[in-house]
C-alpha cells in the first residue's frame, strides 16, 4: 500500500490554483470542458501515475478519493453557474485552492506546536519571541470546533482573501462590462472570511463543497450591488440601525429571561434581527418575531411525551446561535440584498420565503413528534420511531402547511408580497421541507450534515424555489 502523505495532498491542493489563471484567457465552455477533464483525469489517471498517495485512509477504504474528485467538480459547477462571470469562478477557486489548503496546513503546525509544548514548555517556549499567551491562543483549538485551530482559520482568511482579490483583478480584463473595482478587491475578502467561518462548522460535509458554494454564493451577492443601490443603503441603514439594535436587544433579553433562548442563542438572535430589521424593514421584523413565537410554542406543546421519548429539544426547548443562523440565516442575507441592491422586491420575497419555511418546519418536526402516530421516512416511506432524523407525519404535515399558509399570509398583510405569491411561498417552504427530509433521513445518522445545516438548507431551498415560481 502507498503510504499517504497529507502534506503533498495539500501543496497539490494549493497548486492546483494555479490554473484558475487560465480563466483570463478561456472562454467559459473552454474552462468548464477542462474542469470536466481534470474530473476525469482525477478518478481514471491520478490513481495509476503515482496518486494514490495522495489518498488518505478512508479513501482507500471506499475505494475513490472523495475530496479529490469534489474538487473539479466544484469548479465546473461554479462555472456552469457563473459562466459570465469567470471573476467570480476564480475568486471562489483561489479561496478552495489558497484559503482552505493554507487553514490545513497551518491547522497542522499549530496542533504539532501544541503538542509539542506539552511535552516539553519550558525549553518551546523560551524560544519564542512572541508571547506564550498570545502564542498558545493562536495555536488553540476554536470553541465550537476542536478539530479547527484559531491558527488555521486565520490562515484560511489572510491567505483565502488576498488569493481571491489577486485572482479577481487578475480575471477582471476578461470580464464584459468590466466589475467594480471597489467589488473585486472588497468582495473576495468577505467571501474569505464567511467562508472559513462556514469550514469551522462540525461536519462531515466535505470542504470542497460548502467553501466553493459558500465564497460563490457571497461573490454573487455582491456582484448585485451598485453605487447607486449603496448609497441609498447608507442612508436607510444609518435611520433604522439604533432602532434595529434596541429592539433587538431589548428581544434577546426577554428571550433569554423567558427561557425560550440560551445566552448564545439571544446575543447571535440578536444581530440576526438587526440585520433583518435595518435591511427588511419593521414589517419584516415581524414577521420573524411571528416566526420565532410559532417555533416556541410548537416546541412546547406535548412537552412531556417527547421527553419521555427523548427526543425534546435541548436546553429545554431553549434555542441557540446555530437555530438563529440555520433558521434565520438566509433571511438575513436576503435583508441585506434588500437594501443593498436594486431588487428589493425579490429580495422581500426570498426573506418571506425562507422564514416561513424556518418556521413551518420547526413547527412540523415538533407537532409531529408531539401528536404524530405513523411517522414515515421520505426516502423509503417505511414507518420508523418518532424523532428519527428525516421522519415525517400526517400531523406534523398537516400543521407545517397551515404554518406555511398562516405565515405568508402575514407577509402579504404587511405588505411584504403581493397575495399572489402565497401558493408560491407555500410550495417553497413544502419542497424545501421535503429536500430537507430526504437528507435528513440519509445524511445525517452518518453525521454528514447535522439539523443546524439542514435547517439553513431547507430556508435556501424554499427561497430559490419560490423566486423561481415568481
Amino acid at each position: 500500500m502507498t503510504m499517504h502523505s497529507e502534506s503533498a495532498r495539500q501543496w497539490v491542493h494549493v497548486g492546483s490554483g494555479a490554473f484558475a489563471l487560465l480563466l483570463r484567457v478561456l472562454t467559459w465552455w473552454q474552462a468548464a470542458a477542462l474542469a470536466a477533464f481534470a474530473l476525469v483525469f482525477n478518478l481514471a489517471v491520478l490513481p495509476r501515475i503515482g496518486g494514490r498517495r495522495l489518498y488518505r485512509p478512508v479513501d482507500e477504504a471506499r475505494g475513490f478519493p472523495l475530496g479529490i474528485l469534489l474538487y473539479p467538480l466544484s469548479v465546473l459547477l461554479l462555472t456552469l453557474t457563473f459562466p459570465a462571470r469567470l471573476d467570480i469562478v476564480a475568486a471562489a477557486w483561489a479561496i478552495l485552492a489558497i484559503g482552505d489548503g493554507a487553514a490545513t496546513l497551518a491547522g497542522r503546525w499549530a496542533s504539532d506546536w501544541s503538542a509539542r509544548t506539552a511535552e516539553t514548555p519550558e525549553t518551546i517556549l523560551s524560544a519564542l519571541s512572541a508571547s506564550p499567551a498570545n502564542s498558545a491562543f493562536v495555536c488553540g483549538a476554536l470553541p465550537w470546533n476542536r478539530e479547527k485551530t484559531v491558527a488555521g482559520t486565520l490562515a484560511f482568511v489572510a491567505l483565502g482573501g488576498l488569493a481571491g482579490m489577486a485572482l479577481a483583478l487578475w480575471t477582471r480584463p476578461a470580464v464584459a462590462p468590466a466589475p467594480p473595482l471597489t467589488f473585486t478587491i472588497i468582495a473576495p475578502l468577505v467571501a474569505a472570511v464567511v467562508a472559513a467561518l462556514v469550514e469551522t462548522v462540525p461536519i462531515r460535509l466535505d470542504d470542497n463543497i460548502s467553501v466553493p458554494a459558500t465564497a460563490g454564493a457571497v461573490l454573487w451577492l455582491g456582484s448585485l450591488m451598485t453605487t447607486a443601490s449603496l448609497a441609498g443603503a447608507r442612508e436607510g441603514i444609518v435611520s433604522t440601525l439604533p432602532w434595529a439594535l434596541g429592539v433587538n436587544a431589548v428581544a434577546g433579553w426577554l428571550g433569554y429571561r423567558a427561557r425560550a433562548v440560551s445566552r448564545s442563542g439571544a446575543i447571535v438572535g440578536a444581530i440576526v434581527g438587526a440585520i433583518i430589521y435595518a435591511g427588511g424593514g419593521g414589517r419584516a421584523w415581524v414577521l420573524l418575531f411571528l416566526t420565532f413565537l410559532a417555533a416556541s410554542a410548537s416546541s412546547r406543546l406535548g412537552l412531556q411525551r417527547k421527553v419521555l421519548l427523548g427526543i425534546a429539544e435541548e436546553r429545554g426547548g431553549r434555542r441557540g446561535a446555530g437555530n438563529a443562523i440555520a433558521n434565520c440565516g438566509v433571511a438575513a442575507v436576503a435583508a441585506i440584498a434588500a437594501i443593498t441592491t436594486p431588487h428589493t422586491s425579490s429580495a422581500l420575497l426570498a426573506l418571506v420565503a425562507s422564514l416561513t419555511a424556518g418556521g413551518s418546519d420547526t413547527v412540523a418536526s415538533e407537532i409531529g413528534k408531539a401528536w404524530g402516530r405513523s411517522p414515515y421516512l421520505v426516502t423509503t416511506f417505511s414507518r420508523v420511531r418518532p424523532g428519527t432524523p428525516g421522519a415525517m407525519s400526517l400531523e406534523g404535515t398537516t400543521a407545517g402547511l397551515a404554518a406555511a399558509f398562516a405565515l405568508a399570509t402575514a407577509g402579504v398583510a404587511m405588505g411584504l408580497i403581493p397575495a399572489s405569491m402565497t401558493p408560491g411561498v407555500v410550495a417553497g417552504a413544502t419542497a424545501g421541507t421535503i429536500v430537507e427530509s430526504a437528507l435528513g433521513a440519509t445524511l445525517e445518522g452518518p453525521g454528514i450534515l447535522n439539523n443546524d445545516v439542514l435547517n439553513f438548507i431547507n430556508t435556501a431551498i424554499a427561497a430559490a424555489v419560490t423566486l423561481a415560481i415568481a
